[in-house]
């Protein structure tokens, strides 16, 4: 009653103050607060040296940072993701840590990212059990053995990496945004439980996360470097003045030194380490003494060595840590065997991909007694080189499991050395003592001493022939035309060589060469394919499968440059349905004989040539005789010109 009794304009106030009040708390309860911590990643910050990021790149770095604090929140709360209603709050959170820096970038704006992407990442995968439900033990045990240690250096850091991309397999999607999509999350749960030093440990953010967060130098050091460094000026101005009147009388014994240092290789030794000191500061690799390797090796043993080759030997041993390592030894220490050993570790260097072999270091030193010693330190690969198995010693033949496995895996390292870096590489040696293999026969490219780089727009280069008798393309051997389709060749006569178990060069019943391309091309074109395949080869696939890659090698190793796919299409077809696309006819061998003359003409018309399982194969056209096929700055003969086959 006493309510009714206030005056009319008090009651009215009083009503619009609750009102006013009641709004306010559903708006401050409509937005839980954050719960992820973004000081971490602050700290570390403030204690590390200022960087200098492209526009490009910010939103990526940022990214990277948000992954960091993700995977401290998973390792306090065994949580990935913070809860949707507090995505607002945290990107807010965010933003005010980001305003230190920069108060005109505005993050969700700028890199396009979504507000609930902060809380919604892979498979709906929220919490740590989840994640561990769907990755085998064994997988994250594997990890767990190479990732729980330092990160800091690049060996352990490649180590890591390379078994975390093992388990995206068990992660296919779909993830929401891609601020912590499948990628992301191997990563974010290594740096939460499977490293000892955790997430926030400079060597983690360096390698699982991408952050360069390189430690500050305190002032006073900066100031006893500035005092040296003036001291040092000033010295030396004084001794150039001093010296210059004394070089001019040592002129002639100066010129004659230089002569000497020049034959013997002094000048360029002094740019061997300088080349390598560059690559090691941009790649952190490891450089190890003489006497490590020596202790690893029992000091180059007999018992150690595991392959030799025209660049040196090769051999195993184990480093402190119990890493099992191999280590290639180079033998031509002249100035052209310096410039190829600076050569392979800049190609490994630069290059990081489960199938290709990792890069952990490398030696160099000079002995009295030895000389120079030159040596490049990688992970073994316990079974050995595809060469071993297929023409060593091996008691039992490898499956059809295995090498489908082998194939695709020896594709997608090609592929990524043509189009996965800039600029692309050409490996120029691809043959099956180049084909390492792991523990699970996982396919490793090796041996990058005759690589090159492509220079960027570049269709072609023109060099020296270099490689393996069989394995070289014909247009690289008969002209010097370097492409990535050269690689793809050698990659076709691999390939038969996995599928058939001959050599990629043998010798006819007559003494004459007898190219494993055209002993395949022969049955392809009688619809004989699956007699391709090895007998004795045990766990046979399907047929279609089987006949399938034997027209994958066919192409690849197709004499005329046009023809051959890349190696991406290549990886396609393998793990796809894609259909394979029509096989050219080939050009007529110089060992051809007059049944297989006569053939070619017959059917060079009208002929055309099928598969049993159909696949279509090239019918020549009239027609398209004046036609020109363009492919990478090569043209297509017309039928009047038609190449010959190299050997």
């Amino acid at each position: 009653m006493f309510f009714f009794l206030l005056p009319r304009r008090l009651y009215l106030l009083l009503f619009a103050f609750l009102a006013f009040s009641l709004t306010s708390a559903l708006a401050q309860n409509s937005t839980t607060s954050c719960p992820l911590d973004f000081t971490v990643l602050q700290k570390l910050v403030a204690d590390s040296k200022p960087i200098n990021i492209g526009r490009t790149q910010q939103c990526q770095y940022l990214k990277n940072g948000l992954r960091l604090v993700q995977s401290y929140y998973l390792q306090h709360n065994n949580s990935f993701l913070p809860p949707l209603d507090s995505a607002e709050s945290c990107w807010r959170a965010y933003q005010t840590f980001l305003n230190q820096y920069d108060t005109n970038f505005d993050v969700r704006s700028s890199c396009g990212f979504n507000t609930s992407w902060i809380s919604q990442g892979c498979m709906n995968i929220t919490t740590r059990a989840q994640f561990e439900s769907r990755i085998p033990k064994s997988s994250m045990d594997n990890v767990a053995a190479v990732c729980n240690q330092s990160l800091e250096n690049n060996s352990p850091c490649a180590a890591c990496t390379a078994s975390l991309t093992s388990q995206l397999a068990y992660l296919p999607g779909p993830s929401v945004g891609n601020l912590s999509d499948c990628q992301a999350y191997p990563a974010i749960y290594a740096g939460a439980f499977l490293n000892r030093y955790g997430p926030t440990d400079r060597g983690t953010a360096k390698c699982l996360f991408l952050l360069d967060l390189d430690p500050k130098k305190s002032g006073h050091k900066k100031k006893r470097v500035m005092t040296l460094v003036f001291v040092i000026l000033g010295l030396g101005l004084v001794i150039i003045i001093g010296g210059c009147w004394f070089l001019r009388r040592r002129y002639g014994v100066l010129r004659r030194k230089r002569r000497r240092d020049s034959i013997s290789g002094g000048g360029f030794r002094m740019g061997l380490n300088s080349g390598l000191e560059s690559i090691t500061d941009s790649t952190n690799l490891v450089k190890f003494t003489l006497d490590e390797i020596r202790e690893a090796t029992w000091n180059f043993s007999r018992e150690n060595l595991i392959g030799r080759g025209g660049y040196g030997n090769v051999y195993k041993g184990a480093l402190p840590d119990g890493s099992q390592v191999a280590f290639k030894r180079f033998k031509n220490l002249t100035a052209a065997g310096d410039a190829s050993f600076v050569h392979e570790v800049e190609v490994i260097a630069s290059v990081r991909h489960v199938n290709l072999v990792a890069l952990r270091g490398y030696c160099t030193a000079t002995t009295p007694s030895e000389g120079h010693q030159r040596i490049i330190v990688c992970d073994l690969m316990t079974n050995g080189s595809l060469h071993d198995h297929l023409f060593g010693s091996a008691k039992k033949k490898l499956s059809w499991p295995i090498r489908q496995r082998i194939a695709l895996g020896t594709a997608r390292g090609l592929a990524y050395l043509h189009c996965g870096v800039q600029p692309a590489i050409i490996h120029r040696d691809i043959k099956a003592n180049n084909i390492l293999l792991d523990d699970n026969f996982e396919a490793k490219v090796a041996d990058f001493g005759l690589a090159k780089f492509t220079p960027e727009g570049a269709t072609h280069l023109s060099t020296r022939v270099a490689g393996t008798m069989g394995y070289v393309a014909p247009e690289y051997a008969l002209y010097g035309q370097l492409t990535e389709r050269s690689d793809v060749y050698s990659f076709g006569v691999l390939l038969l060589e996995l599928l058939s178990g001959k050599k990629a060069l043998g010798l006819s019943e007559e003494g004459q060469p007898s190219p494993v391309t055209d002993w395949a091309w022969s049955l392809v074109r009688k619809g004989r394919s699956l007699d391709v395949i090895e007998d004795g080869m045990t766990e046979l696939g399907p047929n279609d499968v089987m006949e399938k890659y034997v027209f994958i090698a066919v192409l690849c190793s197709h004499p005329q440059l046009y023809a051959r796919p890349t190696m991406d299409q290549v990886v396609k077809m393998m793990e796809t349905e894609q259909s394979i696309p029509a096989i050219p006819d080939r050009p007529i061998s110089f060992v051809a004989d007059m049944e297989d003359i006569e053939r070619s003409v017959s059917s060079s018309g009208s002929g055309q040539l099928s598969s049993p399982s159909g696949y279509q194969l090239y019918k020549f056209e009239t027609d398209r005789r004046s036609s020109n096929f363009k492919d990478e700055g090569s043209s297509r003969p017309s039928s009047d010109s038609r190449p010959v086959e190299t050997l």
